[in-house]
């Protein structure tokens, strides 16, 4: 068979797929399915109106079982240094990536029941791989996670990564301990922001990627949609032959099921596990180098202390061993392995010998760093540090000066606060700290402002007291000229709601890129250029003009000219006259003015901030004014507590 596939202009590359291999496997006529899926869904004539497609000897496919993933039978070069390198087919490293809300812990879910990870008997809350509070309390995952399953004598070692743009540093750092990645993508949405950098960080580590259509029992799914929308996402990404000719695997995560058919779906998820083992490629190792593990992760525990997490790709780790820990080859620390664990199916199992390409913890290796590497004592050599995109948002954090100060939190001291925020580092490599003008300033830098905001509220349950300033973007000046991050904006809101919509992005500087119906449901999706600055409280504007009903994705494109003053703020704010205990007499005619954030019997000092203002300018009054006591019979409906 042989694909070719020519452009129309000669800024986009030429691709051709040219006799593809192919395996055994005992899903036979699902695979002819997948061999028709890629000569039709695949390559649909939405993509054909822009190239040339030529499909040349279609009854090959017939007689053939599956297709054989080209990442994993890619040649490769032959060195001195890569004929010491082997396969290892007895594990598979995988993350699973993905939009936020497109179903990737709800898979894992899935994946986990099915491995007989949990008794039949036993309770398991829903989304198990949220364990942090605030992840479950906001329904997105903003730490990623390590488990791992069986299937068939193999053990797949499965990473949760976050959806949410602002915690892509997750993603980032991952990426250094698999093989491979499983794309989920929703069937009805397709390809989102998130998508297409998560995606574009995979194809750059020359990862396999199987891409999964979730929730493909929706009502207005359609499937062959997405495949040819993430097709061309491949291809504007400057993919590979290899990389283009990518597994696709239709599934509904929350019941269990998989196929390689949108109409034929198996009743587990054996066709995804297939497809696992098929098309991601075991860890290439150095079995008998010396000992080379990169730190990609941490974790605390309160008897073991500091845990380092990560993949082995060289050597052998033993408990007990003597090892070296190395950021350059100039600095280096010795340590002794205390403990040495290994994930099997949703705990870590103590193990005295890990293998390389095996993920493991490691205890004992004092405060180690994400990005270290642990090495042998006498030759070891450290590994290629991690590598993160730049922060685009900023704030300042400063010790609360109130007249409320030490009433909340338990560390109130600028020490407190700034041993805090530097401890942040060590885990969240997406994050920066510097001081502030003064000595109880900080300048936090973040990917966006839900990025500082998880932050914030971390630090506020840990009992610290701390002032915030506005969100702030970081400006770039290359010769002589002011350059901001833009960001790429996509919102998905029903029809009647549009007009406001585009309005509301239009006086924020942001330029239409694209826009597209949603099938059946109703809604929109519309794509925009918009500056960061634009985006500082958009999200509550837009869901106040579409009335609740709009979502808002971001991700970070690129920077570009300064786009010219943008008015962020329609509302002033409402600010306490004079210090006291506000009183249900004087919130009554005060909440005719704006939207309180206080209630009656809460205590205010003068110039707090208590509301937001109808009008731009702010508004001085008095929330602490009492009745005055006269004969008079008093007015229920102003004088009682309910407003």
């Amino acid at each position: 068979m042989e694909i070719a596939i020519g452009f129309q202009t000669s800024l986009k590359p030429s691709i051709s797929l040219r006799n593809p291999n192919f395996i055994k496997s005992s899903y036979t006529n699902s695979s002819i399915l997948l061999a028709n899926q890629i000569l039709g869904l695949g390559l649909s004539s939405s993509v054909n109106t822009s190239r040339n497609l030529k499909l040349n000897n279609r009854s090959r496919f017939s007689n053939r079982s599956s297709i054989n993933c080209a990442v994993s039978a890619a040649t490769e070069p032959a060195t001195v240094e890569t004929t010491q390198l082997v396969r290892r087919g007895d594990v598979r490293n995988i993350a699973i990536v993905a939009h936020v809300d497109h179903g990737k812990t709800t898979l894992v879910d899935g994946m986990l029941r099915q491995s007989k990870v949990f008794r039949d008997n036993q309770t398991v809350q829903e989304r198990i791989m949220d364990s942090n509070d605030l992840e479950r309390e906001r329904g997105i995952t903003i730490l990623s996670k390590n488990t791992s399953i069986f299937f068939k004598d193999t053990k797949i070692n499965i990473i949760d990564t976050p959806g949410h743009s602002d915690f892509g540093g997750e993603v980032e750092r991952v990426l250094n301990m698999v093989e491979g990645v499983l794309l989920v993508v929703d069937s009805v949405e397709g390809p989102m922001p998130q998508t297409r950098f998560v995606l574009k960080k995979a194809l750059e580590f020359g990862l396999s990627v199987v891409v999964v259509v979730n929730k493909i029992d929706r009502s207005s799914a359609r499937p062959e949609f997405v495949v040819n929308s993430t097709f061309e996402l491949f291809i504007e990404l400057n993919a590979n032959d290899e990389q283009c000719d990518f597994q696709t695997i239709y599934a509904s995560g929350i019941n269990g099921k998989a196929g390689l058919s949108p109409e034929n779906l198996a009743d587990n998820l054996g066709p995804l596990f297939e497809a696992i083992i098929r098309c991601i490629p075991g860890p290439r190792i150095n079995k008998d180098g010396a000992l080379q593990m990169l730190v990609t992760n941490i974790e605390y525990d309160e008897h073991k202390g500091r845990i380092g997490i990560g993949r082995l790709h060289a050597g052998k780790l033993q408990r007990g061993m003597d090892v070296k820990i190395c950021t350059s080859e100039a600095e280096c620390k010795f340590a002794r392995v205390s403990e040495l664990f290994v994930y099997e199916n949703f705990s870590r199992v103590p193990v005295e010998t890990v293998e390389a390409g095996d993920i493991c913890a490691v205890c004992g290796v004092g405060d180690v760093q994400i990005g270290e590497t642990i090495a042998d004592k006498a030759v070891g050599k450290p590994l290629p540090a991690i590598k993160m995109e730049e922060p685009t948002v900023k704030m300042a954090f400063s010790i609360n000066i109130s007249p409320f100060v030490g009433r909340e939190g338990k560390y109130v001291t600028s020490r407190n606060l700034r041993d805090r925020l530097y401890r942040e580092l060590e885990r969240n490599l997406a994050m920066k700290v510097e001081d502030g003008e003064t000595a109880d300033t900080f300048i936090v830098s973040g990917r966006g402002t839900l990025h500082i905001t998880i932050l914030i509220e971390n630090m506020r349950r840990e009992g610290y007291e701390f002032m915030v300033g506005p969100p702030k973007v970081i400006n770039k000046r290359v010769d002589d000229k002011v350059y901001e991050p833009y960001e790429i904006a996509t919102v998905e809101v029903p029809e009647e709601y549009m007009g406001s919509v585009v309005e509301l992005l239009g006086k924020r500087r942001g330029q239409m890129i694209d826009m597209q119906g949603l099938g059946s449901e109703g809604t929109s999706i519309v794509k925009y250029k918009i500056p960061t600055r634009g985006l500082l409280g958009l999200r509550n504007a837009m869901l106040t003009a579409s009335r609740g009903t709009a979502i808002l994705n971001t991700i970070f494109d690129s920077y570009g000219p300064w786009a010219g003053e943008i008015n962020t703020r329609e509302h002033g704010s409402l600010v306490a006259f004079e210090g006291g205990t506000t009183t249900s007499y004087a919130l009554c005619s005060s909440q005719e003015r704006g939207q309180l954030f206080v209630r009656p019997g809460m205590e205010v000092y003068k110039g707090q901030i208590v509301g937001i203002y109808q009008r731009p300018s702010d508004l001085s009054l008095n929330v602490c004014k009492r009745k005055a006591a006269t004969n008079v019979r008093s007015n229920k409906e102003v004088s009682g507590e309910k407003l």
